[in-house]
Order: C-alpha cells, then structure tokens, then sequence
C-alpha cells in the first residue's frame, strides 16, 4: 500500500519561500539546495517531507508545465499556540510580504483563523483553538 511521504508546491524563488517557511517553523538545512538543482526539503513531524522546486527546476523534466491561474485548490493548514500567536502570525507574515486574504476572525467551529498565500499563491491557513 503507497505510503504518503511528501508535499510538494512549485516556487518561483526558493530562497524567498524558504524564507516564509521558516516564519511558520519549517526547518530547512542551512544549505538547503547545495547541489543547485532549484530544490529543498524539510521533514515535518512524523517523517513526512515538505518539498520545494523551482519553477526552472520543474521545466527541466516538463517543458509544458506553467503556472496555475486563479485561486489555489490546495493550501496548508499550520496549528498556531494561541489565538494571540494567530494574529501575530499572520501580522508578521502580512508584514514580510505574503497576501493577507482574510485577516484573523473567530470562526463558528471554535477556532481562531485567518488565511493568507504565501509568495506564490498556494493557501495558507493560521488557527488555533479559541479558549472556551
């Protein structure tokens, strides 16, 4: 039975969506792309790998592939320590350059959430439990 083993998003600039990653915790190597392939990883809890590759990179092995349009079909959810730490999170994130889509609110399910797109476009959803 496949095993799921890594996410994976596109990026026009590594050096830039390292950079957003590792706001949010992703802990990529110093040297993340030592052999200048336009690709890095991160292991994430429980082994799973999150992997980032250059558009250039992706051209290389599929010459058709372009970029999507519109709005993402996929995002990544990131589990916050507090409502506080959510709206600072996506202060911050806002600030560094990502695109607030919808500031901070407290959702019907009882959470704290707001969401954002990383220097790319793809989804970015902050949350964490609001105090009951």
């Amino acid at each position: 039975m496949p095993q799921l083993d890594a996410i994976g998003a596109i990026v026009a600039d590594l050096d830039v969506s390292i950079s957003f990653y590792r706001k949010l915790g992703l802990r990529f190597p110093d040297d993340p792309d030592p052999e200048g392939h336009g690709h890095a990883e991160a292991t994430l809890a429980g082994g799973l790998r999150f992997l980032l590759d250059t558009e250039e990179s992706v051209k290389s092995f599929a010459p058709e592939w372009s970029p999507p349009t519109g709005s993402p079909r996929a995002g990544l959810a990131f589990l916050c320590e507090s409502a506080e730490d959510v709206d600072r999170m996506y202060g911050e994130l806002v600030e560094a350059g990502a695109t607030g889509i919808k500031p901070p609110w407290d959702a019907f399910w009882g959470q704290r959430y707001a969401q954002l797109h990383d220097p790319d476009g793809n989804g970015v959803d902050l949350f964490a439990p609001l105090p009951t």
